[in-house]
């Protein structure tokens, strides 16, 4: 999967093109570059593709790249080996708090899943560039891969804390709606990715998020007289929209779903 974004990122501007999203369209399939500056001096500096593989009406690899020859019956692979530890990730969190094992799974529904492929190239100021903002998923659970250079970051006790490339290792990234439908007891990641200046670097993340018409709400067994509910019912597609409107800054949308203690 890594080698297969390699060739196409490295190939030429006029093949990549080809393949253009509409840069007006939160989440547009293929391929967008978002090396713009921000009005507070920071850049974001990375080159990506996104295709949408589930569910499988949804999945159209004629709209992704020809070449290498293996592209497209890779990506289709690597999304159902995905989709399968995804489901047993999400089991496991599920039994590891009393819940049916399929708990997670249900409260999602149908699932939507996107692979996004970022190439961030060498930055000649990486002091001014982030090849990410910091954010939190939207959704349900991530599945990060990253080549030898690395470059993501997690923000643990308030401190960015480096994630060391391990070769052949899954990154796991566990999203809003899991932190929601858990009541809190598992929490979202906060990450961020740097740049580095004279290597490029890539990572092929894989989103595993509800439909847009799905509902998500804290597990009732979570919920006791001595462990209120923390969070409201949220339509997701609602928050995906707060989501792009606002802006991934940190757990800025998330937090608006807390409910007022008492």
């Amino acid at each position: 999967m890594r080698s297969a974004g390699l060739r196409f990122f490295e190939g030429s501007t006029e093949e990549k093109v080809r393949y253009a999203c509409d840069p007006k369209a939160p989440a547009s399939e293929g391929y967008g570059s978002r090396m713009l500056a921000k009005e507070d001096g920071v850049l974001d500096w990375r080159d990506y593709f996104d295709h949408h593989t589930l569910p499988e009406s949804r999945r159209n690899p004629s709209r992704w790249p020809e070449v290498p020859a293996n592209y497209r019956s890779t990506v289709v692979e690597y999304s159902n080996q995905m989709k399968i530890l995804a489901q047993r990730l999400l089991v496991m969190v599920s039994e590891s708090l009393n819940l049916p094992p399929s708990y997670i799974e249900n409260a999602i529904g149908e699932v939507y899943q996107n692979i996004t492929i970022s190439y961030y190239p060498p930055c000649p100021q990486p002091d001014l560039a982030l090849g990410l903002q910091a954010h939190s998923d939207m959704g349900a659970i991530t599945l990060l891969i990253q080549d030898d250079v690395g470059g993501l970051e997690v923000l643990k006790d308030g401190k960015w804390v480096i994630a060391q490339p391990i070769s052949d290792a899954i990154i796991v990234i566990l999203a809003d709606q899991t932190e929601v439908i858990t009541n809190g007891e598992y929490k979202s990641s906060v990450h961020r990715a740097l740049v580095n200046a004279h290597r490029a670097r890539l990572s092929v993340a894989t989103f595993y998020d509800p439909s847009k018409t799905r509902k998500i709400s804290p597990a009732p067994q979570l919920i006791a007289e001595n462990t209120p509910r923390k969070y409201r019912e949220v339509l997701y597609g609602d928050y995906v929209s707060s989501w792009y409107r606002q802006g991934p800054e940190g757990k800025r949308n998330i937090d608006a779903l807390l409910m007022a203690q008492q």
